[in-house]
């Protein structure tokens, strides 16, 4: 950021380092079939940013300037944005992106400059798994997280489950994740059906599970694991999957996929965030807000934005310092922060951000034009045990 000055007709250019500012790069899939995440992930890490520092948008006197990079949803291009924001435009931090694929593709930028990459919302386990190095830290939550917490709400002795995914890392990730976490609970998992993300018509998925179900007795569910647009929910739904026996089930979404869940009150699930589910000072801060700003409630990945871009201060603050990688990797390690979801914690072998989920179950109500997700019981960092992959 450059500051004009004037002087009687003169003016100066006055460019860092005399004027010192934070750089954070929000580095994210602007535009493609995620685009709702991203503005929900945006909108919220600029509120974070706001809300940890007072509505100053300074730390130490020093101005944060968030540049904004959109990946496209592309891993070439999202590796090739990361490195200009690290390179051309000297980003101290930067957070994304939407896409575990891009994700997987960005993280060894992070390594190559030494920089710090907050993950949010990518979710795939390798992230901070297989694939993680100690540039990355992940405010979102992972897939074990999502799966352990699923596992949790639909499994048990003698149930049966299948699954439905789209086949990349997101949905790979996440059905080996649910499939692990289901052995603790005595339920079995009788197939995976893997689909194109782009896929429309889910009728030949649907008869294979189907027909892999149908002599199964018991308690039968399907679980569907599902990010973006083209939820196959309803579809699947219409072609009335109960004459076999089988339950539809899913996780948490945001509040336009919530419109499926109307067409299946006392669904259970597990999700990672609702607007009327946390109770703390945070939330509620957010959710005014946004009401006031927006006129809608806040969504599922801007509690997210929000949990990073207070992250980013809370670790400056700590370290006392945002130039100074080694100092922030310091601070940040078993770092502890107030979220709206309430408190998070950086484990500090992984650097993933352990964080509350909830198990809820769908109810109808009147002025909702959506399933409302309905808290059953809330899954604290110390009731699931994710493991540690990398």
């Amino acid at each position: 950021m450059r500051k004009i000055l004037a002087a009687g007709s003169m003016a100066l250019l006055l460019a860092s380092p005399a004027f010192a500012e934070i750089r954070i790069a929000h580095v994210y899939g602007k535009t493609g079939a995620l685009e709702a995440y991203a503005e929900q992930s945006h909108i919220g890490l600029m509120l974070g940013l706001e809300y940890a520092t007072g509505g100053t948008m300074e730390i130490d006197g020093e101005p944060i300037v968030v540049i904004e990079k959109d990946t496209q949803l592309k891993p070439d291009i999202g590796k090739a944005v990361l490195a200009e924001a690290y390179g051309d435009d000297d980003a101290h931090i930067a957070v994304g992106p939407v896409s575990s694929g891009v994700a997987l593709a960005m993280l060894p930028v992070a390594e190559e400059y030494e920089r710090l990459l907050i993950v949010e919302p990518a979710v795939a386990d390798s992230i901070t798994g297989a694939n993680w190095n100690r540039y990355i830290f992940r405010t979102g939550r992972n897939s074990s997280q999502d799966a352990i917490a699923n596992a949790v709400a639909l499994g048990g002795e003698g149930v049966t489950i299948a699954t439905l995914a789209q086949d990349y890392a997101f949905g790979r990730d996440g059905v080996a994740a649910f499939k692990t976490a289901l052995e603790a609970t005595g339920a079995t998992l009788a197939h995976e059906e893997y689909v194109p993300t782009d896929t429309t018509d889910f009728t030949a998925a649907a008869e294979r599970i189907f027909n892999a179900m149908a002599d199964v007795e018991g308690e039968k569910k399907l679980f569907i694991i599902w990010a973006g647009g083209g939820n196959p929910m309803s579809k699947i739904n219409a072609m009335d999957p109960s004459r076999f026996g089988i339950e539809i089930a899913t996780g948490g979404n945001i509040l336009a996929a919530l419109t499926a869940y109307k067409e299946l009150p006392g669904m259970e699930g597990a999700t990672y965030y609702y607007y009327e589910i946390p109770q703390n000072d945070v939330n509620d801060w957010l959710v005014t807000e946004h009401m006031e700003r927006y006129g809608t409630p806040p969504d599922f990945f801007t509690a997210g934005g929000m949990a990073a871009g207070i992250a980013i201060v809370e670790a400056i603050k700590k370290a006392g310092t945002y130039e100074d990688t080694e100092a922030l990797i310091e601070a940040m390690e078993g770092m502890e922060w107030d979220t709206p979801k309430g408190t998070m914690m950086f484990r500090p072998e992984d650097h993933q951000a352990l964080q509350t989920m909830y198990h809820f179950v769908t109810e109808v109500q009147d002025g909702k034009d959506y399933g409302v997700p309905v808290l059953v019981r809330e899954l604290g960092i110390d009731d699931m045990d994710i493991p540690i992959n990398n």
